[in-house]
C-alpha cells in the first residue's frame, strides 16, 4: 500500500495534527544528535544518529506539508473571497473541524463574525444552542453532501444550510426566512386563516375569502354544527352552502394559529398537481396507500418522523405502539368502518422521544381508496398525561396503602401487645424467651413494610423541625460506616455556610441511610461513596423527568458512587414501589419509593443520573429555611418509672384483640380501666356524672361516630379531661380535627406495652 504525502492523505493528515509539534522535534532531533556525540560506543553513537535523523526527518516532512496545507488554505480563501464576498447572505467557510476559514462582509456586518474564531461562537448571539444544530447538520453534510434547517431564533426565523466543499471545508449560508410559512400567504393557493385567542379571526387570505364569501369574525360563523376539528373531514359554511373540507392546523407565534382548509379532498387526486397542497402546506402530512405505504410527504412530516425519504417505507416502519395492527387500522379507515380515526403513537426514531396524533382521512385518487394522514405533535400532551398517570398511581397506591396499614397495624398492635404481656412473665433463661423474641422481632419488621408503603404514598406521620444538615450528617456518619462495611470507604465533604431546613429528622437518616446501603450494594468489589451537601439558588425554575422545580434557595444533597449503575432503561423505575435490581431475595424494591415518598411529603426534590460501569448519583433538594435559626437542646432522657400509676381510663377500641391487649396493659401499670367498644357505649357511660374519668384513649376510626366526634362531645361536660388517640392510620388524616382538641395527643399503631403506659400517665401527670 502506498502512502502519499497529500494533506488528504493518511501521512498528510498525521503531519497536519503534528504542525504546532514541529519545532518540538526539531529540538528532539537535535538533542539525540548532541547526545551521539558525547557517547564513546560507536553502536550507542551510530543508534543516538540515527534516532536524530529520523526525527529531523519528521520535522522538515511536517513543516513541508504544513506549508503545502497553508497556502492551499490561502489559495481557497483568495477563491472564496473573490466569488462570496459580496454575496448580501451571511456566508462562511470553517473546516472540518469547526474553525473559521473564510466569512465575507455580510457574515461580518450581521453576526460579528471577524471577532470569533469559530462558527459556533459566531451563531452564539443568534442561537441559544447552536453547537447541538452545528453537530447535526455537519453530519449529515458529510453524509450527503448538503443539508438544510430552518430555526425560530431570537433574530426571526432563519434558514441555516451547509454544503460540502472537497474533503477539508464547509460551506455555510445564514437566510432570513419569514417566521410564517407559506411566505407569501396572500398568493397562497389554499385557503387559509389566522385565528387568535378566543377563536377570533385576525386575518384571511383571498383564497379563504373567495370560499367562504364574505370576511368572517369568528370560527363558529365558519363551522356552525360544531368546532373545527384539526386533522378531519369538517363541514365549512361557504358562498354555495355546506362544503366538505379537510382541515390542517399548526400553532403560530404568540398564541396563534394558522389554519388551512382542502376544500373537497375527496375530488383532489383527478387533477394533475391535485397533491401539489402537501408542500405548500406547513402542517405535518401523508399521502397513504391503502397498505399502509406511504405515497407522499411534505417536509414537517419528515422532520417530525427523522426521515429522509418515503422510498419504500410503511407507516408502520415509522410509527408503533397502537396495540393493534396498524394495517388492521389503516384498512378500517379505508373501508370507512367506524367513525374514529385517531390514535396516539409513538415516533420509531433513536435521538428522541416523540409521539404523534395521527388522524386518517379517506380520498380518493384516480379511482383508488388513498388515505391522508394528518400529523399532530403530542408530545407535550403525552408528558403531561405520564404525570396524570404518575399522580393517579400515587394516590391509588395511597388508598391502598392507607387501608393496608390501618387492618394491619390492628392486628400488628394485637400480636405486638400480646408477645409483650408474655415476655413480662418469661426471663431470659426460659425456654420461650427465645421464640417471643422472634415474634417480636418479626411484627417489627412487618410494621417497617407498612410503614414504608406509607411513606411512598405520602401518608405517613412527619415530625417536621428545623435542623441543621452538617449536624445531622456528623451525627448519621457513625452509623453509616459501620454500614458500608470494611471494603467500601464513605467521604463526607459539607458546605460550612450550609442553610437549615425543616424536616423530619429522623425519615430524613431513613432517606440517607437507605441511598448509602444501595450505593454499598452497587460496589461488591468495593468502591468509594461520596456525600456532599452544598447551598444551591436557581434563579429560573428547573424542569428535570416531569418535575418542576421552583426558583428560590435550596440545600442540595448528593450521595454519589463508583458502582456497576443503572441502565437506562430502568432508572425512571427505579422510584417505584418493589421496583429492585437486585437479585430475588436481595431487596424489598421499597427502599428507593420510600425514600421517595418520604423526600416529596417533605417538599423537596429526587433526582437520579447514572452511567453504567461508572456509577449513580443521588441529588436531593430541599428548601432552604430562610427564618430564623435555633438550634434544639436534645431532651433529658426521661427514666421510665415503674411505681404503681393512679387515674381512671376509658378505652374506647372496636377491636377487640386490641382493646383487650391495651386494658391489660394499663390494669399491669396501675390504672383503673373502662372498656366501650364503640364511640355509642361511651357517651353511654359518660352520662354517669359520679363517673370520673382522667384520661380517654380512643381509636379514630370506628363505625358510627368516630374518635374525634365523639370526644367533642364528652369534652362540653367533661372540659378537664385529657386525650390519647390511637389509629393505625397517618396522623395527617384527621391532624385538623385534633388539633382542634385541646389536652390530645396521637399514638401511631402499632404500640408496644410501654409506648401506650408511658403516654397515658404522662397525660395524667
Amino acid at each position: 500500500m502506498a502512502f502519499t504525502t497529500h494533506p488528504g492523505g493518511p501521512i498528510g493528515k498525521a503531519a497536519t495534527r503534528l504542525g504546532p509539534r514541529a519545532g518540538m522535534l526539531s529540538v528532539a532531533a537535535f538533542a539525540f544528535w548532541a547526545a551521539s556525540l558525547l557517547v564513546p560506543q560507536d553502536h550507542a553513537r551510530w543508534l543516538l544518529w540515527l534516532i536524530a535523523a529520523t526525527i529531523g526527518s519528521v520535522a522538515v516532512l511536517v513543516m513541508a506539508i504544513g506549508r503545502r496545507v497553508a497556502r492551499q488554505t490561502s489559495d481557497f480563501e483568495a477563491e472564496a473571497a473573490h466569488l462570496l464576498e459580496a454575496d448580501p447572505v451571511p456566508t462562511l467557510v470553517t473546516g472540518i473541524d469547526g474553525q473559521l476559514v473564510y466569512r465575507n462582509i455580510a457574515a461580518t456586518r450581521d453576526l460579528g463574525a471577524d471577532r470569533e474564531t469559530t462558527l459556533a461562537g459566531a451563531l452564539r448571539q443568534v442561537l441559544a444552542n447552536p453547537g447541538a444544530v452545528l453537530y447535526r447538520m455537519e453530519t449529515r453534510a458529510l453524509a450527503k453532501g448538503s443539508a438544510v434547517e430552518d430555526l425560530l431564533t431570537r433574530a426571526g426565523a432563519l434558514r441555516l444550510s451547509v454544503h460540502r466543499c472537497g474533503d477539508k471545508w464547509l460551506l455555510w449560508r445564514i437566510e432570513k426566512a419569514s417566521d410564517q410559512l407559506p411566505r407569501d400567504t396572500e398568493s397562497h393557493p389554499l385557503p387559509m386563516l389566522t385565528v387568535g385567542r378566543n377563536d377570533a379571526v385576525l386575518f384571511m387570505n383571498p383564497a379563504a375569502r373567495d370560499l367562504v364569501g364574505e370576511r368572517v369574525r369568528s370560527l363558529d360563523k365558519l363551522c356552525q354544527e360544531m368546532p373545527l376539528r384539526s386533522g378531519e373531514v369538517n363541514a365549512i359554511t361557504t358562498a354555495d352552502g355546506p362544503l366538505s373540507c379537510l382541515v390542517a392546523e399548526r400553532e403560530c407565534m404568540a398564541g396563534r394559529r394558522e389554519i388551512y382548509l382542502l376544500p373537497g379532498v375527496v375530488g383532489l387526486g383527478c387533477q394533475p398537481d391535485g397533491w401539489a397542497f402537501f408542500d405548500d402546506l406547513p402542517v405535518p402530512l401523508l399521502k397513504l396507500a391503502r397498505d399502509g405505504m406511504i405515497e407522499l410527504s411534505n417536509r414537517p412530516a419528515r422532520d417530525l418522523l427523522g426521515i429522509e425519504t418515503r422510498a419504500g417505507l410503511g407507516l408502520s416502519d415509522a410509527l408503533e405502539g397502537l396495540g393493534r395492527s396498524i394495517a388492521d387500522w389503516i384498512d378500517d379507515a379505508a373501508a370507512a368502518r367506524g367513525t374514529v380515526h385517531s390514535e396516539f403513537l409513538r415516533v420509531k426514531r433513536e435521538d428522541r422521544e416523540v409521539f404523534v396524533q395521527v388522524t386518517l382521512n379517506r380520498a380518493v385518487d384516480q379511482g383508488e381508496v388513498v388515505l391522508i394522514a394528518v400529523l399532530n405533535d403530542a408530545t407535550k400532551l403525552k408528558s403531561l398525561e405520564a404525570q396524570f398517570v404518575q399522580s393517579q398511581k400515587m394516590q391509588a397506591i395511597g388508598q391502598l396503602a392507607g387501608g393496608v396499614a390501618h387492618d394491619f397495624n390492628n392486628l400488628l398492635t394485637a400480636i405486638s401487645g400480646h408477645c409483650d404481656l408474655l415476655l413480662l412473665r418469661h426471663d431470659q433463661g426460659d425456654d420461650d424467651f427465645g421464640d417471643l423474641m422472634q415474634i417480636n422481632q418479626n411484627t417489627n419488621r412487618a410494621a417497617a413494610l407498612v410503614s414504608q408503603l406509607l411513606a411512598y404514598s405520602r401518608k405517613q406521620t412527619l415530625r417536621p423541625q428545623v435542623i441543621d444538615l452538617r449536624d445531622t450528617l456528623s451525627d448519621l456518619t457513625h452509623l453509616l460506616n459501620r454500614l458500608v462495611g470494611e471494603k467500601v470507604s464513605l467521604s463526607l465533604r459539607q458546605d460550612p455556610t450550609l442553610a437549615p431546613i425543616r424536616a423530619d429528622k429522623r425519615q430524613l437518616e431513613q432517606v440517607l441511610m437507605n441511598l448509602v446501603v444501595n450505593a454499598r450494594d452497587a460496589m461488591p468489589e468495593g468502591g468509594d461513596i461520596r456525600i456532599e451537601t452544598q447551598n444551591l439558588i436557581l434563579d429560573a425554575p428547573l424542569s428535570r423527568d416531569r418535575a418542576l422545580v421552583a426558583a428560590g434557595q435550596y440545600v442540595c444533597v448528593q450521595v454519589c458512587d463508583d458502582g456497576v449503575g443503572i441502565a437506562p432503561d430502568k432508572l425512571q423505575k427505579v422510584f417505584e414501589p418493589f421496583f429492585t435490581t437486585k437479585r430475588t431475595g436481595e431487596g424489598t424494591g421499597l427502599g428507593l419509593s420510600t425514600a421517595y415518598g418520604i423526600v416529596k411529603q417533605t417538599g423537596g426534590f429526587i433526582f437520579a443520573d447514572s452511567t453504567l460501569g461508572e456509577g449513580t448519583c443521588f441529588k436531593l433538594l430541599f428548601p432552604a429555611y430562610l427564618g430564623d435559626y435555633v438550634p434544639l437542646d436534645k431532651p433529658p432522657s426521661q427514666a421510665t418509672s415503674r411505681a404503681p400509676a393512679t387515674g381512671v381510663v376509658l378505652l374506647v377500641e372496636d377491636e377487640a384483640p386490641v382493646r383487650a391487649f391495651a386494658s391489660r396493659a394499663l390494669q399491669l401499670r396501675g390504672f383503673t380501666v373502662l372498656e366501650a367498644d364503640s364511640a355509642e357505649d361511651a357517651l353511654d357511660m359518660l352520662t354517669d356524672e359520679t363517673l370520673d374519668v382522667d384520661v380517654f384513649v380512643t381509636d379514630v376510626v370506628m363505625p358510627g361516630i368516630d374518635g374525634p366526634g365523639w370526644v367533642q362531645k364528652a369534652l362540653e361536660q367533661r372540659p378537664d379531661a385529657r386525650v390519647v388517640f390511637m389509629s393505625g392510620y397517618a396522623e395527617e388524616t384527621f391532624g385538623p380535627a385534633q388539633s382542634r382538641i385541646p389536652n390530645s395527643v396521637f399514638l401511631a399503631k402499632p404500640f408496644s406495652l410501654n409506648e401506650l403506659t408511658e403516654i397515658v400517665q404522662r397525660q395524667i401527670l
